[in-house]
């Protein structure tokens, strides 16, 4: 899916449940290679995330928004209260930001992220962390660029399809939204 920039920014409905396991299972085998088993990654199941982000959807919890390109989800972005248990009140944690790889630095996560960010803003979130697996670079750059800074305290390890990784919490302090509503 070659696009540009989402044409919006919207609620995901049951109806794109199908489409944001598609993009979730094409970005994990693209981003997640090399860091986890080729073996791991073939085998993801496109209807068991459609399930998950079902259930997601009807329960409305975490909050989840779709970028919505060419009439198709360009990619996805699923936040709610911190589910770390170290958490101050008022933390929220993106708990996942996908993009279909063909719409990788084209500015849709971007526009995600922003979309989220006015959200957690409006339920007066004073902080957002998320966790991301350390070897991947791009996702880190993107963090980085978004005023995120690693808690190095924080990594810890896993086995995940064999192999052992690394994952870090990325944490960002939230300021209101200055008045002339520009939240870069």
């Amino acid at each position: 899916m070659k696009t540009a920039a989402p044409a919006h920014i919207e609620p995901a409905a049951l109806a794109h449940c199908r489409e944001i396991a598609e993009v979730h299972v094409l970005s994990w085998q693209q981003a997640y290679a090399g860091l986890i088993s080729a073996e791991y990654l073939a085998g993801l199941s496109v209807d068991g995330r459609e399930t998950a982000w079902r259930e997601a959807v009807v329960k409305g919890a975490p909050q989840l928004l779709v970028a919505m390109a060419d009439g198709r989800v360009a990619g996805f972005v699923a936040f709610g209260p911190s589910r770390d248990k170290d958490a101050a009140p008022g933390t929220a944690e993106v708990w996942a930001l996908y993009l279909a790889p063909a719409c990788w630095s084209q500015g849709t996560g971007r526009a995600l992220w922003l979309a989220a960010l006015e959200r957690m803003r409006a339920e007066t979130c004073t902080s957002v962390s998320l966790w991301v697996l350390a070897g991947n670079e791009r996702a880190r750059r993107f963090y980085a660029a978004a005023g995120f800074t690693p808690d190095p305290a924080s990594a810890r390890e896993f086995t995940i399809g064999g192999a052992r990784v690394s994952e870090l919490r990325y944490v960002l302090a939230l300021m209101p939204a200055p008045p002339d509503g520009n939240m870069t």
